[in-house]
Order: C-alpha cells, then structure tokens, then sequence
C-alpha cells in the first residue's frame, strides 16, 4: 500500500478542498466523482442561452477559498476573482414594504428604523449579538473537531466553553429575535438565516444567529464567473498540485481490514477494481457512506436516524425581460412563516404561499442570459423526500409561485418564461448523493445538533475521514470548506 496515498470520495466542493490540503502536505490524490462533472450541489446548469448555478448562491467567507492557494504557495488571483457587493439582498413583504439590506450596516440601520417600527439601534444590538456569538463558537465549534479531548485542550477554547452561555443555545431564534426587534417583519427577516442550514427558526437555537455576522460583517461577494467557478477554480488548482480527478466514477466500496487488533482503511473499490489508499475521505453524505461503502461493518444508528435538514425547490427560468426591482438576491416573503415552517416540518409538504427566493446573476454576469432577458433561479423551501407526490406538488407550488410574483412583483411571470428546467428533493439526491434530498445533511432544530453532527473522523476504523455538509460543522459553502481544515488539522496534529 502506498505510504501516502489519499482518496478522496466526492468532488463536492469539501472534497476538493481536502484533496487539496493533502496534495499541499505531499500525499498523491486521487478523487473518485460518481458524476461526469466536479462541484456536487456547487455546480452549473446551461440551456437555450442561458447559465445558472445549480446549487450555492451565496458567497460568504471568501477567506476560505483564498486560503487554499495561498497553502500551495499561489496566488488566489491567478485562478479566482470576486467583488463585494453593496446590498445582500432585497426583500419584499405582502403589505407593499420593500427593504433594501445594504452590507453597509449603517445603511441598512437607517433604511430599517425609516421603514419599519423598528428603530437602527435594535439592528446594532443584534449585530452585536452575532458578532459575539461567532468570537465563542468560531474556533470551538466551526475551525476544531468538537469529537477530541485535545480540541479543548487550548485556552481560546476554554475562554470559550467559559463564554458558552452567551451563544443563547436555550432559546429559540425564533423567541430571541422577537426579543430584539419590535416589527414581526424584522423578526421574520432574521428568522431567514435559519434556512442557511435548513432549518426551522422556530425550533432551532438562537445560536444560529451568527450567520448574520457572515454577511454585515465579512461581507457579502459574487465571483465574477459565477459561483461554479469556485469549483472550476479549485479543481484547476488541485489538478496544478497533481491530483488525479476520476469522472463518472462511482465508489462501491470502501475497503478495511484488521491489523494488531485495530480495523485500518485500504483504500476503495470502483469499477470492481480496487485502489489502496493509507487515508480515504469521504465528500458522499455520511448516511451513504455508512449503508452502501461500509460493508459488514455497524452504523451509527443513532446519528443516521437524525431528522434531516429540509431540501429545496428549484425553477430555472429563462425569463424575457428586464426588473430592476430585482438585485442578484431577492426574497418574497410568506405572509405566515410559522405556518409555512409548520408545514415543512410538521406537515411534510409544501406551503401553499412559500417565501420564494430569486436570485438572477445576470444582474451581475451579462453572459448568463441572452439579450433581452434574463436568469431567474427561483427557489422556496420543502421538506425531505420522504415519498411524497411530487409531481403534484410541483404542480401546484409552481402556479403558488406564479401567482405570487404577480401579485407581489405585478409581473406575470408565466407569459414571459421561455426556458425552464426544475430541480427537487428525488433529484437533489441523485445528482448529489444528500440522503432524501436534504440539502445540509441533518437539520440544526435543538440546542445539541452541533454536538450531534458526525465527527470527521471514524472513532473505529483508522484513516477513514469524512467531509462535507452532511458532517461537522455543517452545511454551505464555508463550513464545507472547514471541514476539509479539520480534517488537515488531525493529519498535522
């Protein structure tokens, strides 16, 4: 077996970065992709003229993906650019007010406390709060495995663990927004950022309250090529570093064997040929991992049976036209979110008047649609696949969609659509291997999910890693990135 030799399951953008971090350490990698094409659900879709990211389309901590040509001694510029951009999204209510969230958080203050019953003081003490909230948990529980006595063994951690109880893990985001803001449509503005990990703010913990500090503090981005461009970046540069890239791949197996009384990775089986490997990282969610790669060996029965996170809709629309209305990200609200998050979770359907998200890079990319129109990448939350009629769903959520924005936006969108391509949960599952569609792996809707997630490591079989969203830290494009540190940190460590 080669002494370093690593593979890594998955191209998704967390298995990208961890093939990366070994090629930087010297190891040879190869990656082993299921799917004709890298990214997972950070990907691209092209037709009739028009180019829409599949998946991720918000770009936060650019820091994460800088800092890994700056590990192999490149400079980030040569293979990847992006731009910071004024306004993180635009928002619109069913009573007619319309907010403009500038990144400039006095800005947005000041639109709030005109517009709203809510003052800018409320935003500032919030904001606050966020930024507190990331001081405790970035280095606990975003940039260290929290499954390692030695993780807690540094004295930023125990500052933290000291600090624990200013994360507001008791309280729901939903009760601690309400605390913060006098104007419901504030509340159900910061309930939002509940969705970033697929989860219900009226269940999930006020911890979940430092995402906003993601956005009005390191800022809000777009890649100038679109977001799959972070993948083609990435792969461009792993591939620069030597690592060997296996399209239309698919793993069956990973192999292990016992040495000395200790069970050890060999390395995996596609094509029923075999390749060894001293470390194997699995990118494919951890619940496919443990049922179709680890054979005879026992599952974590208690963490696979988690409530997982919800999934998503999607409508790729080629839309004849132009909205200034309409920025890159954009969000029509739902007049009732509780009833609407009831629905996902309790109810396991779609809401018959969804928030509907719209994110149009074309504002931004004049390439991503033909003259005169424009991409509309339009999306609203729902719940894991769990075999529900989703050819009737669709139906009926695409004409609540229409009929939303027409009634919001007084443009009728179903007269002007001249592409059109859908993505849902059954689908999601098979492009990106994430268990019943469930976008971020399990949902976040208790205080102890961030202990719940799997570790990054097999407590059980030695040199077998796992990475991704469906795993510590979570879901979404940075902490998917800081999964694959961790991983790095255990090798160095």
């Amino acid at each position: 077996m080669p002494e370093q030799k690593a593979i890594v399951i998955g191209a998704g953008i967390a298995g990208i970065a961890s093939a990366i971090r070994y090629a930087v350490k010297g190891f040879d990698v190869e990656v082993f992709e299921a799917n004709a094409y890298a990214g997972g659900k950070l990907a691209e879709i092209n037709f009739q003229g028009f180019r829409f990211d599949a998946g991720p389309s918000l770009f936060t901590m650019p820091q994460y993906v800088d800092e890994l040509f700056q590990l192999a001694g490149k400079n980030p510029k040569d293979y990847f650019e992006y731009e910071r951009l004024d306004e993180v999204c635009r928002y619109f209510y069913e009573d007619g007010l319309r907010l403009t969230a500038h990144t400039d958080a006095n800005k947005f203050a000041a639109e709030i406390e005109a517009k709203t019953k809510s003052d800018a003081k409320e935003i500032h003490q919030f904001l606050r709060k966020s930024k507190t909230i990331y001081e405790v948990t970035n280095k606990v529980f975003l940039q260290r495995s929290l499954h390692k006595i030695k993780s807690y063994l540094h004295w930023d951690t125990l500052k933290s663990v000291f600090r624990f109880g200013q994360i507001d893990a008791f309280r729901t985001q939903a009760k601690a927004n309400q605390s913060f803001f006098k104007d419901e449509r504030i509340v159900q503005l910061f309930n939002r950022y509940a969705t970033y990990n697929g989860s219900n703010p009226y269940r999930a913990p006020a911890t979940l309250n430092v995402i906003p500090h993601f956005e009005y503090h390191f800022g809000a981005f777009i890649p100038k090529k679109g977001m799959y461009s972070i993948t083609t970046s990435l792969v461009k540069l792993a591939e620069d570093l030597g690592v060997k890239f296996h399209f239309n791949s698919k793993v069956s197996e990973v192999v292990y064997t016992k040495k000395n009384g200790t069970l050890v990775v060999e390395g995996i089986i596609c094509n029923e040929q075999k390749s060894a490997a001293r470390v194997v990282i699995s990118n494919l969610d951890v619940w496919f991992t443990y049922r179709n790669l680890l054979k005879n060996f026992p599952a974590p029965e208690k963490l696979l049976i988690q409530e997982r996170s919800s999934s998503a809709l999607i409508f790729y629309l080629g839309v004849k036209g132009s909205y200034p209305e309409l920025d890159l990200h954009n969000i029509l609200f739902a007049g009732d979110y509780k009833a609407e998050f009831d629905t996902i979770w309790k109810d396991k359907t779609i809401y018959a008047d969804p928030t509907i998200y719209i994110n149009i890079t074309s504002k931004y990319i004049k390439t991503d649609a033909p003259d005169g129109c424009e991409n509309w990448f339009v999306m609203i939350n729902v719940p894991a696949n769990v075999g529900q009629n989703w050819e009737e769903l669709i139906a009926t959520a695409r004409r609540n969609i229409t009929d939303k924005i027409k009634r919001i936006l007084k443009v009728d969108i179903g007269e002007l659509i001249v592409a059109e391509q859908i993505l849902d949960p059954r689908s999601i599952e098979s492009k990106t291997g994430s268990y019943q569609g469930s976008l971020y792996g399990n949902s976040s809707n208790n205080q102890f999910a961030a202990f719940l997630r799997h570790a990054n490591f097999s407590s059980t079989i030695k040199g077998l890693y796992f990475c991704g969203g469906s795993v510590h830290p979570g879901g979404g494009i940075p902490l998917a990135l800081l999964s694959a540190k961790i991983i790095d940190q255990d090798l160095t460590n």
